[in-house]
């Protein structure tokens, strides 16, 4: 999996692609919470939960069935309670799919066991073809040599993409301005 910085760092980069419209500081943050949340699955190691098990790791919680659950609630909670023009719809596409994010891009790492994409209808676990991320360790051994290999990994996979995004998307922006 990438780190769960990098799931958020894309996640918000993405949002800033999706709205031009001045939001709220609570409203990165849970773009940054629906990006991250699929790896709470990772806390079942610590009950026995097996990895290759629907409720292991890249389980249910990285599924389609999930993003959309989750990123209706989140989209819920928004449409409540922070003031945003974006309707309960827009906030709900945009959620699940800040929410997916997560378990797309795991599908591009080189290590594990391949995401539950499809549960809680199959448990079979999918990879893309192309595997270019390192995988990251979970727990602490992040922190050390193998830490580093990876966040140099992501900073080319999956940073540089998302700037280049964020970049295109506010010259896109700026030339419709000038048209205008």
């Amino acid at each position: 999996m990438p780190t769960i910085f990098s799931h958020a760092i894309f996640a918000v980069v993405a949002g800033k692609a999706f709205t031009e419209k001045s939001v709220s500081y609570w409203f990165w943050f849970l773009t940054a919470v629906c990006a991250i949340t699929p790896d709470a699955d990772a806390v079942g190691f610590s009950f026995g939960v097996r990895y290759d098990s629907l409720f292991g790791h890249r389980g249910l919680t990285h599924s389609i069935f999930f993003s959309i659950l989750f990123g209706s609630f989140i989209a819920l909670i928004v449409h409540k309670f922070l003031l945003t023009e974006l309707t309960y719809t827009k906030l709900t596409i945009y959620f699940s799919l800040v929410t997916l994010s997560h378990s797309l891009l795991d599908m591009l790492t080189d290590g594990g066991l391949g995401v539950v994409l499809f549960a809680p209808f199959s448990n079979e676990r999918f990879f893309f073809p192309w595997r270019p991320i390192e995988v990251s360790p979970i727990g602490l051994d992040f922190f050390g040599s193998r830490g580093a290999e990876v966040i140099a990994s992501e900073i080319i996979w999956i940073w540089c993409p998302a700037l280049i995004i964020f970049i295109l998307t506010t010259v896109i922006r700026q030339m419709r301005k000038k048209s205008n």
